[in-house]
């Protein structure tokens, strides 16, 4: 595995642990005020981790992760992140990912790991602290 995508992979596990508590904390408010439970199963945490995901790449072009692992996410053209690049990305990365990896396996990683399927479709890189 590439230095590069061994960061994103811990970046990405940060993020999850990090989200988890965020939705514990709001599924427990939640809970007394929405009694539907597949709205708290599975819409509530969806929403939660777009949010923030979005939020912080919005903000700094950096989730709490990529911080920690001093990754930065970057549009391909050097121009600032668009709302459109980091939903496409988002979007593309939990539906479509999956099924781009299995067709070409060789192909799903480029650029020493910087550029992954959803990179692509979103016109992304992820940049290093000392690229």
């Amino acid at each position: 595995m590439k230095p590069v995508t061994k960061k994103r992979t811990y970046a990405v596990l940060i993020d999850i642990a990090f989200s988890g508590i965020i939705n514990a904390a709001a599924e427990n408010f939640l809970r007394k005020k929405v009694k539907n439970e597949a709205f708290l199963t599975l819409v509530l945490p969806t929403l939660i981790t777009w949010g923030m995901e979005y939020g912080q790449l919005k903000y700094s072009g950096q989730t709490l992760g990529y911080k920690l692992m001093e990754l930065r996410l970057e549009s391909g053209d050097g121009s600032p992140l668009t709302s459109g690049q980091i939903l496409k990305r988002i979007a593309h990365r939990d539906f479509a990912s999956s099924i781009a990896y299995m067709r070409d396996r060789k192909n799903f990683s480029r650029d020493e790991g910087r550029s992954l399927a959803q990179d692509r479709f979103a016109g992304t890189i992820v940049t290093t602290k000392s690229t």
